[in-house]
Formats: structure tokens, C-alpha cells, sequence
């Protein structure tokens, strides 16, 4: 039998709620700061697929939460296809050659470097008990875009928009690289274990309308009709974060199983415009759950009573803070597992 996570993405509406957290393998862990500091660098955990099994697991043990999400990054992709990855202390990753000042064609593929990562999947899976889903995951090709042309993360992804507008026929063969690295890549972690992934397009937000068909939902709905046709029984969980009123079109074109839902989108609004008994994935302010106090059980209610009327797995709007109190996680749980339909 499926478990409860499982049911509600292949959509069936259940009494009660799936609940797992984006980042909930991380630093707001005391078990994990200590094999960090222990292992070393977030690159070095990655690789280390004891380790990185072990961190998948941690928040399932302490928790007990319905899906375990891969410990890895959405920048495998691009170190698979040959750029240079460094996670830097204090200021987050960095790719070389920047794709703004360097061809495509000028990388070289290492696709070993996805191997580790599927052997943590495995590990993972092996432990987990029947009822758990295995959650695979990658990034979208625009935000992965985004790293690959800058070099590194940025607030407006100014010099990747700017890229596609100049010349959009090689960014086109950027986007159509990380398409097919990505179909593989998934592929892999299915056939690994993964039971269900998700497609991180953190940086959706930044793009007009013309431009977020042609970046967010065209080559999203690439990936989904490729994993698609190899795995067609495994659900796939779009993420636009910022979509805003766009998520109606990004869920109705890309054929993604599940929408997950970021904290600026009003989930009456989401419950009323998204196709019918689409299941949905979210959305609480993950600052709200730093915060606690008294609005976070009305909060919870408030996303729980607007998704009643289709399936629904409780989320955050985006990863847990690294700050947030064990308690205010524990408190989150009480309220999601005591509420039925």
C-alpha cells in the first residue's frame, strides 16, 4: 500500500494530510550540524553517501514526516555537465566558467558525478519503512539557467535575463542541455528509489509572462513529458516559486501531478483557480514558522480548510529558516495531524 504522501500526489483526497518540509535535511538540525562539522564541507556531504543518507534520514527520525527529500543540490546538473562547483562559506555556490563569458560547447560532461547521487537513493529507500515516500528532485532549467550563465545566485538574475533577451537562440541551447541532463537525471533517481520528485524553479519569479512560457513552462513541460514517458506511474511536483497568477497556466501546460504553492499565493485564491482536483503542495510562511506565537495554528487551519476539497500535502511556502525552533516544528505537526477533512 502507498503511503499517506503517495496517495494524496496520485490523487486521492485523504481525511488526513501528508506533511514533509522543503530543506527539512539542514541546518536547523543539531544532528546534522554535527556531521557537518564532523565531514566537512556541504559539497563533501553530498558525496559521501553514507552521509548523505544519513542526513535524508534524520529528519524522518525525529519527526516522523511522510517524505524523505534527497539530500543533495540543484547543482549537480551543471558540475554533471562540467562546470566547477564550489560552495564558499558565508557566500553560497559558485560555477566556472560562467556560461555569460563562456560557450556551452566549451564544457566538457562528467556524468559519474551523478552516480553518488543515486546511490544515496538507494541507501535511503533500503531504510526507510514502506509508509515513507522517497522524494527525488531537481532544479528547473531557468534557475539552473541562472547559475550556470552568472556564476552564481543573484537577486534579480539580471545578467541571465538580459543573456536571454540578447541572444535567445543560445540560451535556447543552454536550456535544451539542462532539459536532457535533467530527464536522465531523474530517470535515475527513479529508477534508484525515488517515488516521487519535484522540480525546483526557485528563481520563476523574475521572468514577464512571454518569458515564463518560454523559459518556466516550456522546458518543464519537456522534462515532464519525457519522465513521463519512462515513468509513467511516478508523480512529479512542479515548484514555480513566484508564479504568482502565472501558476494557473503553469499547472494547466506543463502536465505536472502536483503544484507546490509558495507563501505569496493566497491558498483560496490557488484552491479556486487551479484545475480541479489537481493536488497542491503547501504553502505556510516559513518565517511564520521561525516565529510561532499564536497565529501559527490559524495559519496552519487556514491552508489545511482551503485545500480540503483536494488532495493536499502540508508544506512550507519555501525551505525551512536554519534558525527555526525544534519546538515550532513539533508544534506545526500537532496541528496538521489532528486535522481531518
Amino acid at each position: 500500500m502507498p503511503g499517506l504522501l503517495l496517495e494524496n500526489l496520485r490523487g486521492t483526497n485523504t481525511s488526513k494530510r501528508p506533511v514533509w518540509l522543503m530543506r527539512q535535511a539542514g541546518r536547523y538540525l543539531p544532528e546534522y550540524r554535527a556531521l557537518r562539522a564532523e565531514k566537512g564541507g556541504f559539497l563533501a556531504l553530498v558525496y559521501d553517501t553514507d552521509a548523505a543518507a544519513e542526513i535524508t534520514l534524520q529528519p524522518i527520525r525525529r519527526f516522523g514526516f511522510d517524505g524523505a527529500i534527497l539530500f543533495s543540490d540543484i547543482l549537480i546538473v551543471p558540475y554533471s555537465m562540467g562546470q566547477d562547483l564550489q560552495f564558499l562559506a558565508g557566500e553560497g555556490p559558485r560555477l566556472t566558467p560562467r556560461l555569460v563569458d563562456s560557450a556551452l560547447e566549451s564544457l566538457s560532461a562528467v556524468p559519474d558525478r551523478l552516480s553518488p547521487i543515486y546511490e544515496t537513493v538507494r541507501k535511503v529507500r533500503a531504510a526507510l519503512d514502506a509508509d515513507k515516500t522517497m522524494l527525488g528532485f531537481a532544479g528547473s532549467p531557468w534557475t539552473v539557467a541562472t547559475y550556470m550563465c552568472a556564476g552564481e545566485g543573484s537577486r534579480d538574475q539580471h545578467e541571465t535575463r538580459a543573456m536571454a533577451y540578447r541572444d535567445p537562440t543560445a540560451f535556447q541551447a543552454i536550456i535544451q542541455a539542462i532539459v536532457g541532463v535533467t530527464v536522465d537525471y531523474l530517470s535515475g533517481q527513479i529508477e534508484a528509489g525515488a517515488e516521487a520528485i519535484q522540480l525546483f524553479d526557485s528563481w520563476a519569479g523574475s521572468l514577464s509572462p512571454a518569458q515564463f512560457e518560454r523559459w518556466v513552462i516550456a522546458p518543464n513541460a519537456q522534462i515532464v513529458a519525457a519522465v513521463k514517458a519512462r515513468h509513467p506511474e511516478t508523480p512529479i511536483i512542479g515548484f514555480p516559486k513566484g508564479a504568482g497568477e502565472k501558476l494557473a497556466s503553469y499547472a494547466r501546460e506543463t502536465g505536472v501531478d502536483a503544484v507546490g504553492i509558495d507563501e505569496t499565493i493566497d491558498p483560496i485564491w490557488a484552491a479556486r483557480e487551479l484545475p480541479a482536483g489537481l493536488p497542491v503542495q503547501g504553502n505556510l510562511d516559513p518565517l511564520l514558522l521561525l516565529s510561532g506565537g499564536e497565529d501559527l495554528e490559524s495559519q496552519v487551519h487556514r491552508v489545511l480548510d482551503a485545500f480540503a476539497d483536494r488532495p493536499h500535502v502540508f508544506n512550507l511556502g519555501h525551505g525551512i529558516g536554519q534558525f527555526t525552533p525544534i519546538e515550532n516544528v513539533e508544534k506545526l505537526l500537532g496541528i496538521v495531524r489532528n486535522w481531518s477533512r
